[in-house]
């Protein structure tokens, strides 16, 4: 069955089901439906959860394996999996169907992928999981439904706006509905519940330091490699996660090599730009006129042997390849020392 995030949760209230499929491009929403999910699942007394992210590489027959075994305390438990791309290739797609059409006993099957098309839908693996449970598709907050949007989620946070506050806030996120949430959360705790005027927002969001993995991507796409650079540093003072920032960077690479690859068979602009989000469409398009399939392969090389730093299979320092690969997305070549290998 289809499904949208706005209608999941009276979904959810009237019953479970093994399968669930969310496919969607905005961060907030997906991993608000996915809790969403996981939290009806514990309510019905699934204890346990394994998590599982199929990037390139990935052994889908010891997901197999591990799926078909016995919980070790015979406890119910979710099966997530994580799809980097659209594409779960071959082996990924059988896989995909075999656990929807044989589900393992006591176990939920929870499948997080990015925005699907429509011929996406239509892969036998998509549809074998919508046989067998339901695809929640999030969709965008268009901007004319954003303020509306964010004016009920700081009355649902306990916050009473007036409009004022409500537009100067979205005009500060900027369509960015994780940001959003964060200034909202900011509110609440500098100001506690109750009314909200223009000032109060003006104080909470004007000259933030806060910076997000959104604006760095964006502004590395954009080709403002200093901007870029600030941001990641900002990101690195912050305490943020550098497998956020190389999670994030690899999202956004994978994206452009799917479509710059189709522009090099041949494929129209406006076909293959359909997918992205219209606000975005113009940084996207720059960038795929600056970086060709093969620059942008070796990026999400260079990523790899980040994520291979980060958890310890390689001596280096992480942020100095974030530096060149933020680097390298914006149209630049970055000189640092050579990392230890």
């Amino acid at each position: 069955m289809k499904s949208s995030s706005d209608r999941l949760g009276a979904e959810l209230s009237r019953a479970l089901l093994p399968v669930y499929l969310i496919t969607g491009d905005d961060p907030l929403l997906s991993a608000e439906a996915a809790d969403a999910v996981r939290r009806s699942a514990r309510e019905q007394g699934y204890t346990e959860r394994e998590i599982h992210v199929a990037e390139r590489g990935f052994d889908w027959d010891s997901l197999l394996a591990g799926a078909n075994s016995l919980s070790l305390f015979a406890e119910r438990r979710i099966i997530e999996i994580r799809l980097p791309t659209v594409k779960p290739g071959d082996k990924g797609g059988r896989a995909l169907v075999a656990l929807a059409d044989n589900p393992p006993p006591d176990t939920l099957l929870l499948v997080i992928a990015p925005k699907l098309d429509k011929r996406a839908l239509a892969a036998e693996w998509a549809k074998a999981l919508d046989k067998a449970g339901c695809v929640v598709q999030v969709w965008p907050v268009d901007s004319a439904r954003l303020p509306a949007w964010i004016g009920a989620r700081m009355r649902g946070a306990g916050l009473v706006p007036d409009r004022e506050a409500t537009q100067l806030l979205t005009e500060r996120v900027e369509g960015n509905l994780l940001a959003a949430q964060q200034e909202i959360d900011k509110l609440v705790l500098l100001h506690g519940e109750g009314p909200v005027d223009v000032e109060a927002v003006r104080e909470s969001v004007a000259d933030s330091s806060h910076y997000d993995v959104f604006q760095l991507v964006d502004a590395a796409l954009t080709g403002k490699t200093r901007r870029a650079l600030k941001i990641l540093g900002g990101l690195r003072g912050e305490g943020v996660e550098p497998i956020l920032v190389s999670w994030a960077l690899a999202r956004e690479l994978r994206g452009l090599e799917s479509m710059a690859w189709e522009l090099g068979r041949g494929a129209r602009p406006e076909k293959v730009m359909a997918r992205v989000w219209q606000k975005r469409k113009p940084i996207v398009a720059g960038a795929l006129k600056r970086l060709d399939v093969a620059s942008i392969q070796a990026l999400l090389v260079a990523l790899a042997t980040t994520d291979q730093i980060i958890k310890g299979a390689r001596r280096g320092r992480p942020w100095d390849e974030l530096q060149r690969v933020v680097a390298g997305l914006s149209g630049q070549t970055l000189q640092l020392a050579a990392a230890v290998a």
